[in-house]
């Protein structure tokens, strides 16, 4: 076999074991992206309220804190294959009483039953996807996750065109995607994995340990959990069409899938934390390009949503990688799960704070409200930096491995998100120095 048909041939053994529950994990969040940008798009064509607007997305980060938390023990309980199926049935019901019950306070809760069951699913599908991995492969299985991750998304953003978002057909065709998404895994000839350990985080030991992480994740959730509830109105507001509504937004996407790996490997080379604060200036720079250039139109408002993705979608793995650093292998599960909630809580008030904002003038304020988040993020970098010294060469993770080992899920659902890895039992190791 020669050199070439060796990874190839590698590859293929990994995949083959999980090939099913990709093959849902595509359908699953291709529906998901549909609803993701159809549900702000219709609650503005219904004249929902700025508030209103925004607490379908505290809705929504809510219910997935909440999945993020109870989600390993339904796992524990019912398993993977039962769990996920569960969880998608109930989440394809819901996309429809979206289109029956045109009420606010019905869509918020409809909304957090959502981001409860893609919780859970995300806790089943990752740690399928770890227990059926091994060191060797597990970066190529995750890679290949990541991949369809930001494709089929993209892809589900992009169906807003193909319909009248005040009609019935968007909402069912994300539920029948949400649905049909249960077949591959109800009939997948490979074993169902072993029910994993999962452990509790310490927000309190988190902070200690890595301020920049626990403020990081604070800030991208109540930047960017603000973005992905009110964005698809911003843009239409600005007088896009549908398919640029989806366009956009797919823009951002993109932007932060191109950005994410030379930032990492950039990060890995230098203090984490300058790439911290360059990636967040980039966003802040973007958000306000956005605010006074978007009514221009052409190609300008995609090509700064680029940017601005390129900026802000990256900046949850990098302060990842960074609390990493500072944590002891052992730790790391503990760690990110912690940081996955303060991200959730975050994200939760962002959609209400950014919605506040917006009430107080008439002028387009989302991208006003992640910079100012964002000049704050970057703010409290620099005086960390002054505060403690850059990791050790010895104690640095690396950038890719950080993130497999975080586990980090798909940045237009959640966010780039941390879902909790199976734990396994080991003695306690020496706390690294915290906050000096």
């Amino acid at each position: 076999m020669t050199t070439d048909t060796k990874p190839r041939a590698s590859l293929r053994a990994a995949l083959t074991p999980v090939s099913a529950l990709l093959f849902s994990v595509a359908l699953l969040l291709m529906g998901n992206g549909l609803q993701g940008t159809l549900i702000p798009v219709r609650g503005n064509i219904e004249h929902f309220g700025h508030f209103e607007l925004g607490l379908l997305g505290t809705g929504y980060f809510a219910g997935f804190t909440l999945g993020c938390i109870f989600g390993p023990m339904l796992l524990m309980k019912g398993g993977h294959i039962r769990t996920f199926m569960a969880m998608a049935s109930v989440a394809s019901v819901i996309v429809l009483l979206h289109a029956i019950y045109l009420e606010p306070l019905v869509w918020t809760l409809l909304r957090g039953a959502t981001g409860f069951c893609f919780a859970v699913l995300y806790v089943v599908i990752e740690s399928w996807l770890n227990e059926k991995s091994t060191n060797e492969n597990r970066g190529a299985v995750f890679s290949v996750y990541t991949v369809i991750n930001l494709t089929v998304i993209t892809m589900g953003q992009m169906m807003i065109s193909l319909d009248d978002p005040a009609l019935f057909g968007l909402f069912a065709l994300a539920s029948i995607l949400v649905s049909v998404a249960t077949l591959p895994v109800a009939f997948t000839s490979s074993a169902a994995p072993a029910i994993p350990g999962f452990v509790v985080p310490n927000l309190k030991e988190l902070y200690r340990l890595s301020p920049v992480g626990f403020a990081g994740c604070l800030a991208v959730g109540l930047a960017n959990g603000a973005f992905w509830t009110l964005a698809p109105v911003f843009a239409q507001n600005e007088g896009l069409d549908l398919a640029a509504v989806g366009l956009f937004m797919s823009a951002v996407v993109i932007g932060g899938a191109i950005s994410q790996w030379p930032l990492g490997r950039l990060s890995d080379r230098m203090d984490r934390r300058y790439v911290i604060i360059g990636s967040s200036a980039l966003a802040a720079v973007a958000g306000v390009a956005l605010t006074f250039l978007a009514a221009k139109g052409g190609v300008w408002i995609f090509a700064i949503g680029a940017c601005f993705g390129a900026g802000a979608l990256p900046i949850y793995s990098l302060v990842v990688a960074h609390a990493n650093d500072h944590t002891n292998p052992a730790d790391m599960v503990k760690i990110s799960s912690g940081l996955l909630l303060t991200f959730g809580a975050g994200a939760a008030l962002g959609p209400l704070a950014a919605s506040a904002v917006r009430g107080l003038t008439t002028m387009p304020t989302l991208f006003l409200y992640t910079t100012a988040v964002n000049i704050v993020f970057i703010a409290f970098v620099c005086w960390r930096i002054r505060r403690r010294k850059p990791a050790g060469e010895k104690d640095r993770v690396k950038f890719n491995e950080s993130i497999i080992n975080a586990q980090t899920v798909s940045p237009i659902a959640t966010e780039s998100a941390t879902q909790p890895a199976p734990a396994q039992p080991s003695a306690p190791a020496p706390t690294r120095k915290g906050d000096e």
